[in-house]
């Protein structure tokens, strides 16, 4: 069995990837900016880059790691202030690369990173401005990073979901209208649940997975690249 470590493992994604993992048998370490949602191995900051390297090393020896840090802004851009536009960089971008910075320095015997994008980096939607922003430079990142860590035998994968249903996205996925008219969106017909992303998420952890690196899987029901007849 392998040993995991999942960042922002209090998410809804992180919990249900912690919940996998575990049914599989496998160890996890867990972090959390705060132990109101989850009692996690360790408080952390995820943006702190020597924080970040700190879990690695409390860890101990690691076979992959998940940085589910994020946020959500639908705002359009000249709407979105400063300090908003830095908070949504921090939250997912700066997370992702603190991630694979500790990966490289602490992945001795290879492993697999995964790092979580959106659909929406995928595709134009309005008012996501800030967060494909944050969320394209994930995948800039992951394509950097697999290639280079890749002599290293350390991979580096993305996820890039749809509308999916997590305390984050509550305030969408609660209200009738808005939530019928995304999953109108999606080819399939319905949102995404934490357990579909989750599920992916283990497979690219997975080391009989070890020939797949700088991918980016969407998880999305079809929502970045399938357009659907209308449904009656």
């Amino acid at each position: 069995m392998a040993h995991y470590l999942i960042i922002a493992a209090s998410s809804g994604i992180g919990q249900a990837a912690t919940k996998l993992l575990l049914s599989k048998g496998h160890t996890v370490f867990t972090t959390a900016r705060d132990g109101s949602k989850i009692p996690p191995d360790a408080l952390l900051d995820a943006t702190d880059f020597d924080a970040v390297d700190k879990v690695f090393s409390q860890a101990g020896e690691l076979d992959g790691v998940v940085n589910c840090s994020g946020s959500l802004l639908l705002k359009s851009a000249h709407l979105t202030s400063k300090e908003q536009y830095q908070s949504v960089m921090d939250a997912s971008l700066t997370t992702a690369f603190a991630t694979v910075r500790s990966a490289g320095k602490h992945l001795h015997n290879g492993g697999s990173v995964v790092l979580i994008s959106s659909a929406a980096a995928l595709a134009g939607f309005a008012n996501h401005e800030a967060i494909t922003a944050a969320k394209a430079g994930i995948i800039g990142l992951t394509l950097s990073a697999a290639a280079t860590y890749a002599a290293a035998n350390i991979r580096v994968n993305a996820v890039a979901p749809g509308l999916t249903k997590t305390p984050l996205t509550s305030a969408l996925t609660s209200n009738e209208t808005t939530r019928k008219f995304s999953e109108s969106m999606h080819a399939l017909g319905r949102l995404g649940k934490a357990e579909d992303v989750a599920r992916a998420i283990v497979f690219l952890l997975d080391p009989a997975n070890d020939w797949i690196t700088g991918q980016v899987l969407a998880v999305d029901g079809g929502l970045s690249k399938v357009r659907p007849k209308m449904r009656s």
